[in-house]
């Protein structure tokens, strides 16, 4: 009865501030917003399966929507690709390096708006329309990754996180195969519009209708979530806890913000992005060019590249089951493994003759590995960066980092080098090496904290939780240990 009472007790809590916003104090600004949810929830027995089957509810309610919102994020911004294929740049009057400029990222805001985006670029004649209607494309998509990231954090433990990451990441390799399937029906269209206009309409229009049912059916956090009964709430926000990170707070803090400026990971992060994306256009935006370079007619640029997705799509899959399997320290070695293979695969770009179409083929699908990396660097944000604040920042630098790599990539393949672009490919080699050093970097810091730390004594597990619920950060809460 007690136990009841504790959880009304905290659900009117939640209720309350969600009306008050006028009255803040200084405590309340550090208490997470789930922490009515955490303190009714302490003493009160939870069995496994009462555990378990909170953990279906949330899989079940959040991922299969991150799954969608992801696909279709990745196969929107990739429809240029396919459409590219049949006759994009001399629909819309684009000549030189002009289709190397439309891949620009920016920042912010909603599923809709960019399906509706997506809509009108067939009324797009000219490299000026293009060029802005690709803009707020990224503008509005930018909000994506820095968002899911931060709701893996919300919902996950630690060592849960890098499986549903990537269940959602490897939409990616699902996007490629399925726009390559996509662009290939198009290809047999005789009658109508341009067959270009086709795929921007196609996958416009699904976007707009996911959007919508996302804007229904997304939670938001444990202690409002309504497919969750209140003792399922408090469950939840207990779970999340132990990753003495807290789960979610809306205060700007200052302090945060100067830390993250001056913590060595977000900048190790943000070249890591930087690195990553680099090579990004050669597997994105720029695939139909590269397989019609080695030698292959236009219906095969597109079904060539379900092989690379197949790659994608399996080694995410692959690599979230392993660091969820194994979580201690398995994340970084796993990164370093996926990151060498795409290096291979650079290589043999910049090496093998051009007569060695297939050769070049196989290495343009061991680039495809890239995105095991990159969605590993996201569980970096997830589950080593603490205090709500801090957390958010880091998420926007490495995606700043992000869209600087995605701006400098497409400007690598160089129209006089056209169909060779070897700068591209010594580019993506590049990239790659560079983001294998900060990799290494990352996790020898994150390493020699964890074992300095552990020299000073045994972890206050309770201490650490209820210092992560009151929104301190990872170099302030000394119970906090990295996730290698």
């Amino acid at each position: 009865m007690a136990a009841h009472n504790s959880l009304d007790t905290a659900e009117m809590a939640i209720q309350k501030e969600s009306r008050v916003s006028d009255q803040i104090t200084t405590d309340s600004r550090d208490l997470d917003e789930n922490y009515e949810f955490f303190r009714a929830g302490e003493g009160i027995d939870v069995t496994e399966e009462e555990v378990r089957k909170v953990v279906r509810k949330i899989d079940f309610h959040v991922v299969p929507i991150l799954f969608v919102l992801y696909f279709l994020q990745y196969l929107d911004k990739n429809s240029i690709n396919f459409a590219n294929a049949y006759g994009l740049q001399k629909g819309t009057n684009l000549h030189g390096q002009d289709y190397s400029w439309l891949i620009g990222r920016v920042v912010s805001t909603t599923v809709i708006i960019w399906g509706a985006i997506v809509l009108t670029t067939p009324a797009c004649k000219s490299f000026g329309g293009i060029a802005t209607n690709r803009f707020f494309l990224g503008f509005v998509e930018a909000t994506v990754n820095p968002a899911f990231v931060l709701i893996m954090s919300i919902w996950y433990k630690n060592d849960e996180q890098p499986l549903r990451l990537e269940a959602y990441y490897c939409t990616n390799g699902l996007a490629t195969m399925f726009g390559g399937l996509i662009g290939y029906a198009v290809g047999h269209i005789t009658t109508g519009l341009p067959r270009w206009q086709y795929v921007f309409l196609i996958f416009g229009g699904i976007s707009v209708l996911a959007g919508i049912i996302s804007f229904v059916v997304l939670p938001d956090v444990p202690a409002t979530a309504r497919f969750l009964t209140p003792r399922e709430r408090m469950i939840a926000t207990e779970r999340v806890a132990s990753n003495r990170a807290g789960v979610k707070n809306h205060h700007f803090k200052k302090d945060q913000a100067i830390q993250c400026a001056k913590d060595p990971k977000t900048w190790i992060l943000f070249v890591m992005a930087i690195g990553a994306q680099v090579p990004n256009a050669a597997i994105t935006s720029f695939t139909s060019l590269i397989i019609q370079s080695f030698g292959f007619d236009t219906l095969g640029s597109q079904y060539l590249q379900i092989p690379g997705g197949a790659v994608q799509f399996l080694s995410l899959i692959l690599g979230g089951w392993l660091c969820t399997k194994w979580p201690r320290g398995s994340r970084c070695p796993t990164m370093i493994v996926a990151n060498t293979i795409c290096i291979i695969g650079a290589a043999l770009l910049v090496r093998l003759p051009t007569e060695n179409k297939w050769g070049r083929l196989v290495a343009l699908w061991l680039c495809f590995f890239q995105g095991l990396g990159f969605s590993m660097s996201l569980t970096m944000v997830s589950s080593n960066i603490a205090g709500s604040t801090k957390k958010q920042l880091t998420a926007v630098i490495l995606f700043i980092g992000y869209c600087v790599g995605n701006i400098i990539g497409p400007q690598t393949f160089l129209d006089r080098e056209a169909p060779g672009y070897h700068s591209a490919y010594i580019a993506m080699l590049v990239g790659y090496t560079v983001k294998l050093v900060c990799i290494i970097i990352l996790y020898i810091y994150m390493w020699r904290v964890n074992v300095a730390r552990d020299a000073e004594g045994a972890i206050d597990e309770k201490a650490a939780i209820e210092a992560g619920m009151h929104d301190r950060t990872e170099l302030e809460n000394k119970g906090f240990r990295y996730s290698l």
